[in-house]
């Protein structure tokens, strides 16, 4: 029988019982290792990677008989692969020995989760800068949603990533974004709202009591036919809090696939109503060096994505 604590990433062998003679070979291994999905062991069937008696078996409907001898050779798990370097391309701001600055373009994942193990920031740093191993989450110090854009700092030493840490925490590293919200913002203001989980929709956040504490400034930048182009600054860094706190107050983002659905939609020009993303970029960053105790600031602009929105809504009937 297979040990209880039997695992694949590394080789694990087994006799497979006779009360599973006649069944297929994934679905023994389903029983046997079950903290595995079947989908998963099916994979590593066809990959080549299973044995029986010796002899490699690629057919997950293979039928077994019951006493053979099993191996199913080491396989990398999916979080195995999580921190591993990938020649994914990044636009860099600025670096030192100390930091680094990127500009994030919508679509990348920041950091590994389930449903995204590969093919995220945290996987391009690593291979920017082999040293980023060494580092909690490779240096990352805050992050951006997979389809917000712009600007993000990321350490390059444990030191620079303690200090940024404390600057994020003591609300002194500047963050503005431009920010496109449904319907007529008549004027600037401040939402001063918490937020935690939502209360049935885990997936969201929302503004409830008791969650943490969420201060977004906004100011209008331009009026646009059923939009409002607005910038809002950060005093803290709750997910999703600009998404959240717009949305609270009746402009949610435009594109925005969770807290903006059916929101304002009917009074879009069809240029906005098709935005495939929320219309959300850091465009500002500023912060004190770690090692120098310099005060630096980097801008970007808009994306090509967000820039043609725009200006199709200048060109848009009112």
């Amino acid at each position: 029988m297979v040990p209880a604590n039997a695992s694949v990433g590394e080789a694990t062998a087994l006799t497979i019982p006779a009360e599973c003679a006649g069944l297929r070979l994934d679905q023994v291994l389903a029983r046997l290792l079950p903290q595995h999905s079947r989908g998963r062991l099916q994979a590593w069937i066809k990959e080549g990677l299973a044995t029986l008696d010796g002899v490699t078996v690629d057919e997950p409907k293979r039928k077994v008989r019951g006493g053979e001898a099993l191996r199913l050779a080491a396989a990398p798990l999916p979080e195995q692969q999580a921190f591993a370097p990938e020649a994914i391309p990044l636009a860099v701001v600025y670096e030192d020995a100390h930091l680094l600055v990127v500009d994030k373009p919508a679509g990348l994942v920041v950091h590994p989760a389930a449903g995204n193990w590969s093919g995220t920031l945290l996987n391009a740093l690593l291979h920017h800068h082999p040293g980023a191993a060494a580092l909690p989450r490779a240096g990352i110090v805050h992050r951006l949603d997979k389809e917000t854009s712009g600007l993000m700092v990321v350490a390059k030493t444990l030191e620079a990533q303690t200090d940024l840490v404390r600057q994020l925490q003591a609300r002194t590293v500047k963050r503005e974004y431009a920010a496109l919200a449904k319907g007529a913002i008549g004027a600037g203001g401040t939402v001063n709202a918490p937020i935690g989980r939502h209360p049935t929709q885990r997936i969201k956040m929302a503004v409830v009591p008791g969650g943490k504490p969420g201060i977004t400034h906004y100011r209008v930048l331009e009026r646009l036919p059923g939009a409002t182009l607005v910038e809002c600054s950060l005093e803290t860094g709750r997910t999703h809090q600009i998404r959240v706190h717009l949305a609270h107050i009746g402009h949610p983002l435009v594109g925005d696939p969770v807290y903006g659905t059916g929101q304002g939609r009917a009074n879009l020009p069809a240029a906005a109503r098709d935005f495939p993303r929320q219309a959300l970029h850091a465009r500002r960053l500023g912060l004190i060096h770690p090692a120098t105790g310099q005060p630096m600031a980097w801008e970007s602009p808009l994306p090509d994505d967000f820039t043609a929105l725009l200006e199709a809504l200048r060109h848009a009937a009112p």
